[in-house]
């Protein structure tokens, strides 16, 4: 892991496209700003790893051949 020290209104660029900024420093929080494109998924941790728990679910629960998922779907 990469480690750096930024002050308020410092920036940390990624590749060409990516931009984050120390916005604000309050307490034992900072803010920060990130500048990328619109195609680039950006999620907190705690929400990435609830999408990342909730496909593997949702995989795991799906049919694992086509005849079932036929039958299942003729059910509907």
């Amino acid at each position: 892991m990469l480690v750096l020290t930024r002050k308020l209104g410092e920036s940390i660029a990624i590749d060409d496209n990516i931009k984050i900024v120390v916005v604000q420093i309050k307490g034992k929080q900072v803010r920060l700003g990130i500048k990328a494109p619109k195609e680039t998924k950006i999620h907190r941790e705690e929400v990435y790893q609830a999408i990342q728990d909730q496909n593997t679910e949702a995989a795991n629960s799906a049919p694992t051949d086509l005849a079932a998922l036929n039958a299942s779907l003729n059910k509907k």
